[in-house]
């Protein structure tokens, strides 16, 4: 956010003067964006001579470790350029925990071994926290095995809760789409007050709640949607949700209700979730589903409404169509600057985008350490949500605001977006 200072290593072993093979991958949720990080990545690396092939490595870590490489300058530079308006995750992607060093290091000894073959001397991953601590310890595990290999880390999120930037490529998108929807949904709701009297519209924010804050740019007006948000950062309490249900629905006539996925109770439990039901992923997070379709039980037992849900879920990550282009010219920009970075020699670090101060939104990028970016989360600042905990100020959509900015020229065919593939033909045999 605005005022992170750079978390610059001082003093740090610079890896000069290296030739060889660049590698890059996807990891974590695909975003709208995520493919316009990737394609800056290879078009940068292709304007510089000290990176000879450029590999793509599919499904993440994954396709690393199993020597699944794409060669990705044997494909049409059409192709590639397509991919900034595509949504998904061109190399695919995956959700795998590499498990520390003292844990097991066969995991960083295939790496390694990949990386010799290969001749591999920069490697670009491209996503979020759980990313971030990845490429950390790829970079602790070069290092450690003497390997002369430059790591860096791409921000990808549409959560927003990465530390040290002030925001996330992916985000943007994902809010607008986000706003749109409610403005949308807000004036169907309003059409049918008299029969459905609520809807509860479900974001995705395990801790953090930046998706669902995004949806107050929908509001122009006292009866616009949304009318309540609530967030994972402020404790939720039951009774105070159906009181200000009820304050809003005599005054309105309706209501339009935004929630984050993980909303918690004043012990820091997670409310939607039941000990029996609970499922983590493979870094320990839990999976969470139901906070929408949990008050919706509970609005039309005790306030007697006829109560609608809607979970966007994938859509607001993938909806490319009406994306921000602000957020799309950012995706990119970390994307070439992280080959940039890389070619200073400087590994261990992710790009961070910087807001310049002024009326006018300019930014400018960075780094961070990934020692100090993985696994960490940035949260919705107290004072930017309202003292009654279910809206935001004025502050947040300063914020956000701009972030949303501008329309992204999809190709169309047959009246549809037209999305390309990269070949991924061209995979590497093993040796």
């Amino acid at each position: 956010m605005r005022g992170d200072k750079d978390l610059k290593g001082k003093g740090e072993k610079v890896i000069s003067g290296l030739k060889g093979n660049c590698i890059v991958a996807q990891s974590g949720g695909p975003t709208a964006v995520i493919n316009e990080s990737l394609c800056g990545v290879i078009q940068e690396a292709q304007r510089h001579e000290e990176i000879e092939e450029i590999y793509g490595a599919r499904d993440g870590i994954l396709g690393l470790l199993k020597g699944e490489l794409i060669n990705l300058r044997k494909e049409k530079s059409s192709t590639i350029d397509g991919l900034k308006t595509a949504p998904g995750a061109a190399l695919g992607s995956c959700r795998y925990r590499l498990k520390s060093w003292s844990e097991s290091g066969k995991d960083f000894e295939k790496i390694i071994e990949i990386c010799r073959r290969y001749h591999l001397r920069y490697f670009f991953y491209i996503g979020g926290n759980d990313s971030m601590d990845t490429a950390n310890k790829v970079d602790e595990a070069a290092k450690r095995m003497n390997y002369q290999l430059v790591v860096i880390g791409i921000p990808k999120t549409v959560d927003n809760d990465l530390v040290f930037t002030d925001h996330c490529p992916g985000f943007g998108s994902a809010a607008k789409y986000l706003a749109i929807s409610v403005m949308e949904a807000g004036r169907h709701l309003e059409s049918l007050y008299d029969s459905e009297s609520v809807i509860i519209l479900e974001t995705l924010g395990r801790n953090t709640g930046w998706l669902a804050g995004s949806c107050a740019l929908a509001k122009r007006s006292p009866e616009d949607a949304p009318h309540l948000i609530y967030f994972p950062e402020i404790p939720f309490s039951l009774d105070k949700f159906i009181k200000d249900a009820r304050e809003v629905y005599h005054k309105i006539g309706g209501v339009f209700i935004v929630v984050s996925e993980g909303l918690r109770d004043e012990k820091g439990n997670y409310v939607c979730a039941r000990k029996d039901r609970i499922s983590t992923d493979a870094f320990g997070h839990p999976e969470l589903e139901g906070i929408s379709n949990y008050l919706k039980e509970v609005i039309e037992s005790q306030l007697k409404l006829k109560t609608r849900t809607i979970k966007p879920d994938v859509c607001q990550q993938s909806a490319v169509h009406f994306a921000s282009k602000v957020d799309m010219e950012e995706a990119y920009l970390v994307g070439r600057q992280a080959v940039k970075s890389a070619l200073e020699g400087k590994s261990g670090y992710m790009i961070t985008i910087r807001r310049e101060k002024g009326r006018v939104y300019k930014r400018r990028t960075s780094r961070a350490k990934l020692s100090l970016v993985a696994n960490m989360e940035k949260r919705v600042p107290p004072g930017w949500i309202n003292r009654k905990g279910n809206f935001v100020t004025k502050e947040f959509i300063d914020y956000v605001r701009p972030l949303i900015q501008g329309e992204v020229d999809v190709p169309v065919q047959k009246g549809l977006p037209y999305y390309p593939r990269l070949e991924k033909r061209k995979i590497l045999a093993k040796k």
